[in-house]
């Protein structure tokens, strides 16, 4: 792929775009969300017509970002222009329409995408890329979800599993860019935990505000990814982490261990650590054990104990923890560059730095690999 062409081709396809309506920073962010699709498919597949492509995608993601944009003010609009609040009953709807998208007719899978969609306000886009599926794949899936519910009375609600699923993929949308998402999220999994004794509805409000805690230091200027070594602890909430840690010792305390709970306990030893140099990786890794026992040997966790163990044991002990796993995983290089260059390995990490940045599915996730990259190959 002839990457020179492609940087050659976005003042053109940023141009086209603003012509076309979008202001130049929605362009230029479109542009960018559609170069990294094209890195990512056209070595396998090349257009025919390079910048009709780019255009093409680019102006797809902007109409995408443009309608979520306005969703998001409409549903504001709409919250504004409400009557003071008065007396209401203590239930919340929105958390009993969690309940009714979650079907019992329908799979796990296609009632967490419906909800996410119907309820919880994600994009087709955003809840594919939470799947790690293409987003037409999704859009069939919640289609099918749809027509499989049509004409059925909506008077079943589905299992709490299910629910705390959905709960768990908004709050990590949430987690990642839209803060309010994330609050949303807490408020409806503290409302659960009202409602259900159950020891896994709160761990998983311990997870959330565990790692909510930490989301003043997660970016800089600009956005920028700040990783969890160089945070400023110093401004993680302190009230937030202590009634994590006391919803999660009352959960444990029950002896009815769940994934949420393993998770929970993972980010509280992250959280009560004064420094990253102090971090208990040992203790981390039992619970990843834990976390691997409870979720049938997870790749996902399967990736993130390796980075644990590197921390414990040595970043060559880390490498061989990612034996068998499949290395289209995402962030799959970024985890084996980091462990390179702790081993020394440094022209390597540079070359999975840069591989890893090709891969991002998003801009501040490119722009932080990228830069390690460079870090990497200065040093």
């Amino acid at each position: 792929m002839d990457e020179a062409l492609l940087r050659e081709l976005v003042p053109t396809v940023i141009a086209v775009l603003v012509r076309r309506g979008a202001d130049f920073a929605s362009a230029e962010d479109a542009v960018q969300e559609a170069l990294i699709r094209a890195l990512g498919t056209w070595p396998d597949d090349p257009p025919r017509d390079p910048k009709a492509w780019l255009v093409t995608a680019a102006w797809h993601r902007f109409l995408d970002a443009a309608r979520s944009e306005a969703s998001r003010r409409g549903r504001e609009a709409a919250v504004d222009a409400e009557p003071p609040a008065g007396p209401v009953a203590g239930t919340d709807d929105t958390l009993r329409l969690y309940f009714l998208c979650a079907n019992p007719v329908l799979p796990a899978a296609a009632a967490v995408a419906l909800t996410l969609r119907a309820v919880g306000g994600l994009t087709t886009r955003q809840i594919a890329a939470a799947y790690l599926v293409p987003e037409a794949t999704m859009a069939q899936r919640i289609s099918r979800a749809k027509r499989r519910l049509a004409g059925l009375p909506l008077d079943r609600p589905g299992d709490l599993g299910t629910v705390l699923r959905v709960l768990y993929l908004v709050f990590n949308e949430g987690y990642s860019g839209d803060v309010d998402l994330a609050a949303e999220a807490i408020r409806l999994t503290r409302q659960l935990a009202a409602l259900a004794a159950e020891p896994e509805v709160a761990g998983l409000l311990a997870l959330m505000l565990l790692h909510h805690a930490r989301r003043a230091s997660r970016t800089g200027p600009g956005g920028r990814l700040v990783p969890l070594a160089e945070q400023d602890r110093s401004r993680w909430d302190t009230g937030l982490i202590a009634e994590g840690v006391a919803v999660l010792q009352a959960a444990l305390a029950t002896d009815r261990l769940g994934e949420y709970q393993a998770q929970a306990a993972i980010a509280a030893l992250h959280a009560d650590s004064p420094s990253a140099a102090e971090t208990d990786w040992v203790q981390i890794v039992e619970w990843y054990d834990e976390l691997l026992r409870l979720t049938g040997d997870n790749p996902v966790v399967r990736l993130n104990r390796a980075v644990a163990v590197g921390e414990a044991d040595g970043a060559r002990a880390g490498l061989a923890a990612l034996g068998g796993l499949d290395a289209g995983l995402p962030r799959f290089k970024a985890v084996q560059a980091y462990l390179h260059e702790r081993a020394g390995d440094r022209g390597l990490a540079a070359e999975l730095y840069a591989a890893a940045a090709q891969e991002a599915t998003s801009v501040p996730e490119r722009d932080h690999l990228t830069r390690e990259a460079a870090r990497v190959r200065q040093g």
